[in-house]
């Protein structure tokens, strides 16, 4: 692998010392410039166990404080043939590593997993799984019938059996809700095998229950239990439940079928038979005792969009998740996530359109920290038209080190020289706040790479945004391709997909952006816009009109249109706008907007009682985006007593003609309707033919 350390050096204003054997014959460098007390960046990952090992083998390092931290420049860009011009990205991933790990974020504490272990399946094949388990665990079998066997004569295990009627929970705190419906009691059943015997319909299998669709209720089995009495078929269903710490499910159907089930619910189909049984049954053995995890999000009610008065606008956190961590809750205006749920996908903040749901694993200033170190270090080593290759830590980190070593045989072409990576928790957790400030900050493509482990809505969310974040760069004048999601589950897709990057060629922004990836998602939002509306090759001469981009429904960005025939300006839309881009006028009966505000959460159309809203979604390029705008206004009613203008002529008219056929609104009651409330008390209580209650 081609190094060349006084270019290294010069990027990264240091002297650097090429070691070609650090993890050998070298290793006392690295134990010297331990002792220095200097935080070290190791430029290789295969050998991170050993050099964690000489670290807490050194004397006086732990007292000296030195972090070292571990990248890998070697598959990611030495093991490529663009090696020799890949100077500028080893260069670029060595300055990110340099920097600080994210600070720590609140943890989530699961009950403690005692070994309470449900095993769901075939009977015989329940209890084989079990003897390899119940001598770490206390093991409980719910059967789904005998399998091809049967159950053992020897009972070591409690069976439940049954219909289930709900498996909720997570590690520690499982649910089990089921109905016994069977006329035999497993729990008073001895196995003496007289019933089996005795059933002349051959209904009664080794799993000791009676198969309803053979029984004709000859009886004859209840009558060969009469000692045990574990059969009577005027036994009524009864509703049971009971909590387990972790659950084995070994039947063809998931008990559980979510893309990212709760942890502590492992599936093994068919038991031993299933090669990934044995790797299963280890996991469970982990999976006992304390635990806990990082708090992946953070959630700020006050931005939330979901809802107003009991009417849901925006529903996108909801639908997108595939750990069914979040439930809304209309009645208080907000979500509400499980964190015992939660996986850390990200994929909630990622389609929210206000930043309520913010992720915090890394926060997003870090991130974006992390990812102008990369890009500004690659552009200041001499490299060009950069583009930032978005992976997941784990399947993603994986596909690349193995696309690394298949270049090194000369199988592959290997991680182009411009294709800087970026490891993240998940591949869903940033989107287009996070994309476009890339564009700003000097990449010339983002690109999220997708490897088959990712929910299938989690491909379509990312696509959405894409298309929103694609469509604002074109009509902006940015010609090409800026974003591309590529999914490939093996080495030579990837590498084709890599390759097929180059053909394409793409504007981009002439400055580089100076400003920081906000806490807050549209604060991120509204400085990136500025500084591509800034540069706009569409903005370049001032336009005719202000120029407005129509973008893709989804978007966080957009306008409302108002009509005004039907609009009576009631304003209940204004109290339903959570992000402030409805406003009225205190003054006179005037509905007006905000542009820049506006998060196209829907709730102001689901509102409208007149169904005279519709979101138009859009970009305005121009001033008037952060003005004020009057949508609609019309002309005061007067009062018809003392002529103190209120509600809008068109309302109280609207009034007027809804009620002129009540009877309890005729005569003079029909008249105080065109009155103030000051004045209706006075014309009520002044009138002498009024009946008053102190009458009655």
């Amino acid at each position: 692998m081609p190094l060349e350390p006084k270019t290294l050096g010069a990027a990264l204003a240091e002297p650097l010392t090429l070691h070609t054997g650090l993890c050998r014959r070298e290793a006392p460098a690295f134990q010297r410039a331990l002792a220095s007390g200097d935080d070290i960046v190791v430029a290789c990952t295969q050998e991170k166990r050993l050099f964690t090992e000489l670290a807490e083998q050194t004397p006086g390092a732990a007292e000296a404080g030195a972090v070292v931290r571990f990248v890998n420049i070697r598959e990611t860009g030495g093991w490529s043939r663009d090696a020799r011009g890949a100077m500028p990205k080893i260069a670029a991933l060595l300055a990110a590593a340099h920097l600080p790990e994210p600070e720590p974020v609140p943890t989530v504490a699961y009950d403690a997993s005692q070994g309470r272990l449900l095993i769901v399946g075939p009977l015989d094949e329940a209890e084989r799984v079990a003897a390899l388990l119940g001598d770490a665990m206390a093991v409980t079998i719910f059967s789904q019938g005998p399998g091809r066997t049967g159950g053992a004569q020897e009972r070591r295990y409690p069976v439940l059996a049954g219909r289930i009627d709900s498996l909720t929970g997570w590690l520690g705190a499982f649910k089990l809700a089921w109905t016994r419906t069977n006329a035999i009691d497993l729990d008073l059943c001895t196995r003496c095998n007289a019933c089996v015997v005795a059933c002349p319909e051959q209904a009664i299998g080794l799993d000791y229950q009676i198969d309803d669709s053979k029984c004709t209720s000859h009886r004859d089995c209840e009558r060969a239990c009469g000692v045990a009495g574990a059969i009577r078929f005027d036994r009524p269903a009864q509703s049971l439940d009971a909590a387990f710490d972790l659950v084995l499910d070994l039947g063809a159907a998931p008990l559980i079928d979510w893309h990212a089930p709760p942890q502590g619910y492992l599936r093994c189909p068919g038991g031993l038979a299933n090669a990934d049984c044995v790797p299963t049954m280890l996991r469970l053995h982990e999976l006992v005792g304390e635990f806990d995890k990082p708090k992946f999000f953070d959630y700020k009610q006050k931005l939330c969009a979901h809802s107003r008065n009991e009417v849901v606008g925006c529903n996108a956190c909801v639908e997108v998740c595939s750990a069914h961590a979040i439930t809304g809750d209309k009645a208080r205006q907000r979500i509400v996530v499980n964190p015992n749920l939660c996986v850390g996908c990200g994929a909630c903040t990622t389609v929210c359109p206000t930043g309520a749901l913010g992720y915090v694993y890394p926060r997003a200033p870090e991130q974006g920290l992390r990812m102008r170190t990369l890009l500004s270090t690659y552009r200041q080593a001499g490299g060009k038209d950069a583009t930032l290759l978005l992976h997941s830590d784990e399947s993603g980190q994986r596909l690349i080190g193995e696309l690394g070593r298949a270049a090194q045989l000369g199988r592959a072409h290997g991680v182009p020289a411009n294709v800087l990576p970026l490891a993240l928790t998940h591949v869903a957790s940033v989107g287009i706040d996070v994309w476009l400030s890339a564009i700003a900050f000097g990449a010339s493509q983002v690109v999220v790479l997708a490897t088959g482990d990712e929910a299938p809505d989690y491909i379509v969310a990312l696509r959405q945004q894409m298309d929103v974040a694609q469509t604002l760069m074109r009509g902006l004048g940015y010609q090409g391709s800026h974003f591309a999601l590529v999914e490939a589950g093996t080495p030579a897709v990837l590498d084709t997909a890599l390759a097929g990057l180059r053909d394409t060629r793409r504007t981009l922004p002439a400055q580089v952006a100076r400003f920081a990836v906000a806490a807050e998602k549209r604060t991120t939002l509204d400085l990136m816009l500025d500084h591509l509306m800034d540069q706009a090759p569409a903005l370049r001469s001032p336009p005719a009109h202000p120029l407005a981009i129509p973008l893709p429904a989804g978007s966080p960005l957009g306008a409302i249109t108002v009509d005004k025939d039907a609009c009576t300006l009631c304003l209940a839309c204004v109290g339903a706008c959570p992000s402030g881009a409805l406003l009225d006028n205190l003054n006179a009966p005037q509905l007006r907007f905000i542009e820049k505000n506006c998060v196209q959460c829907g709730l102001c159309e689901t509102t409208c009682p007149e169904n005279a809203i519709a979101l138009l979604p859009r970009l305005l390029a121009a001033p008037e985006r952060k003005q004020q705008v009057v949508l609609n206004e019309a002309k005061p009613w007067a009062c018809v007593r003392c002529g103190k203008p209120f509600g809008t002529q068109k309302a109280i008219e609207a009034m007027l003609g809804r009620l002129s056929g009540h009877s309890m609104f005729q005569g003079e009651a029909l008249e105080r309707l065109k009155m103030c409330s000051d004045c209706r008390v006075v014309d009520l209580f002044s009138t002498p033919n009024e009946l008053k209650i102190t009458d009655l």
